[in-house]
């Protein structure tokens, strides 16, 4: 395709999500919906993972051919890209116990959840369970027996607005980190040959972040690449389209703190290692670091002297642990970091148990930035209060590996 084509092809794309934005979720929703029809069609399909999370839906009265479902899953799709609907229970426990690496957010009715959540509560990968029906007090004394089980919902409507909730505190605590002890430092420092035994993650991303930023993009032919592999893993198409046709209206900041695939995606994509994703995500990566960078530029005068940020999230019991064993050595945080100048914000997110994952601990770090110590053309922090699309958190958020403390 030349030049010309593909730009009026952009624009037709463009103009159309101006226009027409609900249809083009509706259209997407019929397609998938309306393409299978038996139980079948309800098997999971394999498709990579590009957020931290997935939903599974068992309903054993799910009717694909009426509009009320495809509304329901275009609801839920906006909300978790990867939603695997199930009507037969045996089917839907063989997919949890298969699952690996994967947090799984489970939408059930309450008659099948009691009978099912017995068989299922201890699945790791599993982390909750969200129940409805119309008669929600006949259900309240077997959902106490359950940690799993947030609560007993009147509809799934109800479920989204609080999954909405759980899935942004997911990819809060998703965030990559490595843990590197004393002795694994001091070893590397005295031979170099032991560089190699150091976290992959940290080395990896350090080298990663070093390429990308070298790199001169094309912000077009990378934003057409991005697009054409968002619609490859069936993200949403009026996501995809807001994303290709209003990118340069708003900031990399603004779409980073947008809650929407971009920020999941390069969360998730970061966290694995998965580097077919990293590279797609490379001109935005830079961007991101180029704005925080002129930011801080045009902000120096308020980062004089040493100041203190705060962070508040989930570890696993795992990542505690390892948080605990490394004192005195380095704690990485490979992706940007988004902290806090008030503790009260920080706090917010550990203070709302309903939201937590049962088996996490709640911490809150709190760091002591010296802008004196700090190379800010390669590790920039700024403010980003005016620019973010979530106000009020007087967020300061730092580039990838802006710092390691021990």
């Amino acid at each position: 395709m030349d030049k010309s084509k593909s730009s009026r092809a952009s624009s037709a794309t463009c103009a159309e999500y101006s226009a027409n934005a609900f249809s083009a979720v509706s259209k997407q929703a019929t397609t998938r919906a309306t393409g299978a029809t038996s139980t079948e069609a309800f098997q999971p399909r394999p498709r990579r993972m590009v957020q931290n999370f997935l939903l599974v839906w068992l309903d054993v009265n799910i009717d694909e051919r009426k509009v009320d479902y495809q509304k329901l899953l275009t609801k839920l799709r906006n909300i978790a890209v990867t939603v695997e609907p199930f009507t037969d229970v045996d089917q839907c426990v063989d997919y949890l116990t298969n699952i690996d690496d994967q947090k799984i957010y489970l939408i059930t009715t309450a008659s099948t959840g009691q009978t099912i959540v017995p068989l299922i509560h201890d699945i790791a990968q599993l982390d909750k369970i969200f129940a409805f029906c119309s008669n929600t007090d006949s259900h309240k004394a077997w959902v106490k027996e359950w940690s799993k089980v947030r609560d007993i919902y009147d509809s799934i409507q109800s479920i989204c607005t609080q999954l909405t909730k759980v899935t942004k505190s997911c990819d809060h605590d998703a965030i990559p980190m490595s843990f590197i002890p004393k002795r694994e430092i001091s070893e590397a420092v005295s031979n170099r040959q032991n560089l190699d035994q150091l976290p992959p993650s940290y080395m990896y991303s350090i080298i990663f972040k070093d390429i990308i930023l070298e790199i001169d993009h094309d912000d077009k032919k990378s934003m057409n690449t991005l697009v054409n592999f968002c619609r490859q893993q069936n993200i949403p198409e009026i996501q995809i389209n807001q994303l290709q046709c209003t990118y340069h209206q708003q900031s990399p900041v603004w779409w980073y703190t947008k809650p929407m695939f971009l920020y999941s995606m390069l969360n998730r994509a970061l966290r694995m290692l998965d580097m077919e994703v990293m590279i797609k995500l490379g001109f935005f990566i830079r961007s991101l670091h180029l704005q925080l960078k002129q930011l801080h530029q045009e902000q120096s005068a308020n980062f004089q002297q040493a100041f203190t940020v705060y962070r508040g999230q989930e570890l696993s019991q795992q990542d505690f642990q390892n948080l605990c064993d490394s004192k005195g050595g380095l704690l990485s945080f490979n992706n940007f970091l988004s902290t806090s100048k008030e503790k009260e914000v920080a706090m917010h997110f550990v203070q709302d148990s309903s939201y937590q994952s049962t088996d996490n601990i709640s911490v809150i770090f709190i760091m002591t930035i010296n802008p004196s110590k700090i190379s800010t053309s390669s590790t920039p922090f700024a403010m980003i209060d005016e620019y973010t699309a979530i106000k009020g958190e007087k967020e300061i958020l730092f580039t990838m590996h802006s710092f390691s403390c021990g």
